[in-house]
């Protein structure tokens, strides 16, 4: 987000009243598709139309850019005496502010939603606890939930990052954070005690297929980790073949492995990159005998309908792979066309997210609030408005429990097997390392699906489903679940 000085904010109102015709349209043709009566309408239509929609929309971006100003919190702090939300009861009043907003927004209240939103902009802030950050963006997203994509002020709110605003988040993320490396550094052990298995007729070759490569950041310590088992008599091969997003990032992805490996003259690296929804069968090389393992992470729950994933399944059993690692974000039900789930469960999500970051960073830290702006922030708008997204929302977020991506897998072919007590060695190393300021907890869950963890606050990590998956949890909120999977012949 960026500030707006007065006279670009002024010279933007004049566009609203083109925007609100289409709002008014809009909403009424909700209310008839709803049923609504024709005096519920007609309320309606006076209501929007006589007390100023235009006006309030106005009020309410000026609102949000007080908010984004850097003096805001000390501002803030003149009518707040404490900025602890936890202690004050202020967050709850937070909370229960935007899930009245929300619900106002789901029944096409909106002059309700937009009183809220006055009231959210003018009382959250982006250097405030982590409750209120937390809020400031949910409140941004439902307040571009309001206006339609063609408004001036939608671009304002829903302005992506540079591509190297949103590398650097990510970056800091990864660099101080166990979220990402936990779900790689246990997929990466999946795969290597897979290959070793294989060993004695894979011919030494490794090949990962891997759903969304993104920025390849999981693939550096798998490319050390062979090298450290080959030796330059007998040396080791590794293809990776990416699906992404772009030419443009597969060419920066396969570039930035290539660099690295080359520091590894003991294996033999590849990189293919395809574009995602090529079609694999047709255009994967593959050698004779070798180790395929398919990788799955943070890709199935981006998938905008349970056919896809389906279909997704479907091509992953027909490559025949040894191994299929799963790792997605933890939830308890898809709703993709249902807004208030969808956002309640997004909220629980983020919040403990948002949370976390006390145990990596400092308030004040600027690299946590370019994370939030950049990255987790972004997350948040677009998880709200996914359907307004010119890919059709295909990458906006579902949550699922593992019980479902359980019965999933297995109804496409798959059985889970156990990870080995390397993969949640590995894991309770990673949060020592990884965790500044609470106490670690390491435990196992008994039962299906409950808190599970017990203990103090801070990363935990979690053994469920008989050992056959292991999750990374905030407190007693699991955020992340990694499980390995074979074909079942």
């Amino acid at each position: 987000m960026e500030e707006i000085d007065e006279e670009k904010l002024l010279n933007l109102s004049l566009s609203i009243v083109s925007d609100s015709a289409g709002l008014e349209r809009k909403w009424k043709r909700k209310r008839r598709e709803n049923n609504i009566g024709l005096s519920s309408s007609s309320s309606f239509y006076y209501s929007y139309h006589h007390e100023g929609f235009e006006g309030k929309i106005f009020r309410l971006l000026q609102m949000r850019e007080q908010m984004l100003k850097p003096d805001y919190k000390r501002k803030l702090g003149a009518t707040t005496t404490n900025t602890n939300a936890h202690e004050d009861g202020k967050g709850l009043h937070l909370i229960h502010l935007l899930l009245i907003t929300a619900t106002a927004i789901n029944d096409n209240n909106v002059n309700l939603a937009l009183e809220n939103l006055n009231q959210l902009f003018n009382t959250v802030s982006l250097k405030g606890d982590s409750v209120q950050r937390v809020v400031a963006y949910f409140a941004d997203g439902l307040a571009a939930k309001l206006l339609t994509m063609k408004s001036p002020f939608y671009e304002m709110i829903m302005k992506k990052p540079t591509s190297e605003e949103a590398f650097s988040a990510f970056i800091d993320l990864y660099r101080v954070s166990p979220y990402y490396q936990f779900a790689h550094f246990t997929a990466n052990q999946v795969i290597i005690e897979a290959f070793e298995k294989e060993e004695e007729k894979n011919n030494r070759a490794l090949h990962v297929i891997d759903f969304d490569i993104s920025y390849g950041f999981q693939w550096p310590s798998l490319i050390q980790s062979l090298s450290e088992k080959a030796t330059s008599c007998n040396r080791i091969s590794l293809q990776i073949t990416g699906l992404g997003r772009s030419l443009d990032e597969l060419r920066e992805t396969e570039n930035r492995l290539v660099s690295f490996s080359k520091g590894f003259q003991n294996l033999a690296f590849k990189f293919q990159g395809l574009l995602r929804g090529s079609k694999l069968n047709n255009n994967i090389r593959r050698k004779r005998n070798e180790t395929v393992a398919v990788n799955l992470v943070f890709h199935l729950y981006t998938s905008d309908s349970v056919l896809k994933i389906s279909e997704t399944l479907k091509t992953v059993y027909s490559i025949n792979p040894c191994i299929v690692v799963l790792v997605d974000q933890e939830g308890s039900s898809r709703s993709p066309r249902s807004f208030l789930p969808r956002f309640m469960e997004s909220l629980h999500h983020f919040a403990a997210m948002f949370d976390s970051l006390d145990d990596c960073f400092p308030l004040e830290s600027s690299e946590r609030l370019l994370i939030e702006k950049n990255h987790l922030g972004r997350e948040i708008k677009n998880m709200l408005n996914y359907e307004k997204d010119d890919d059709g929302g295909s990458d906006c977020p579902k949550y699922e429990r593992i019980e479902t991506w359980k019965a999933r897998m297995e109804g496409q072919g798959f059985e889970g097997i156990r990870l080995s007590s390397k993969c949640l060695i590995q894991a309770k190393l990673l949060l020592k390392i990884r965790t500044h300021y609470c106490p670690l907890q390491f435990d196992e869950e008994n039962g299906g699906g409950g808190g599970g963890g017990g203990g103090g606050g801070g990363f935990k990590v979690f053994e469920r489903n008989d050992g056959k998956a292991i999750s990374l949890g905030w407190q007693d909120r699991y955020l992340l679940t990694a499980s390995a999977w074979n074909c079942r012949r």
